[in-house]
């Protein structure tokens, strides 16, 4: 477990937010309610971004709007890892799983792939992680999904 899974862990103890040790949709409420309520946070987040981009074209300091932007990036990031520390979902083994699926992104060429915004597309050997994801959580050792 990394540093920051642990300092997740963490944060939702001293919250009294759930921390499940296993896979599970038994969180404390419907996991379907639990699931609109993480999305309705994240979406006011993303709202956030339209302050961030105002300030950067009211021409406020740079430092000023990084500062702006890491504190959004960095939010988002703590409320998603805290959402998989209440399903009980291993942050870094998906990460690392999800990260490999994305190296396999490159064109046949071996050369990144955009459109026109500058997302990275998908090439010819992409593979989805979720098969891989479904297999680790499938055999994590002595836990079962709940």
């Amino acid at each position: 477990m990394s540093e920051f899974s642990s300092d997740i862990a963490k944060f939702n103890g001293i919250y009294k937010l759930p921390v499940s040790a296993v896979p599970t949709l038994a969180v404390g409420v419907p996991a379907a309610e639990r699931m609109v309520a993480f999305k309705n946070i994240l979406m006011e987040e993303v709202h956030e971004m339209d302050e961030i981009i105002a300030a950067q074209n009211a021409g406020k300091d740079p430092i000023e709007v990084l500062t702006m932007l890491a504190d959004l990036l960095g939010d988002i990031q703590v409320y998603c890892a805290s959402e998989m520390a209440k399903f009980g979902l291993p942050l870094d083994q998906v990460l690392a799983i999800i990260m490999q699926s994305n190296f396999s992104k490159l064109g046949a060429d071996g050369l990144p792939i955009y459109d026109e915004r500058g997302k990275v597309m998908k090439g010819p050997n992409y593979w989805k992680p979720e098969p891989k994801i479904q297999a680790m959580l499938a055999a994590l050792p002595e836990k079962k999904v709940i």
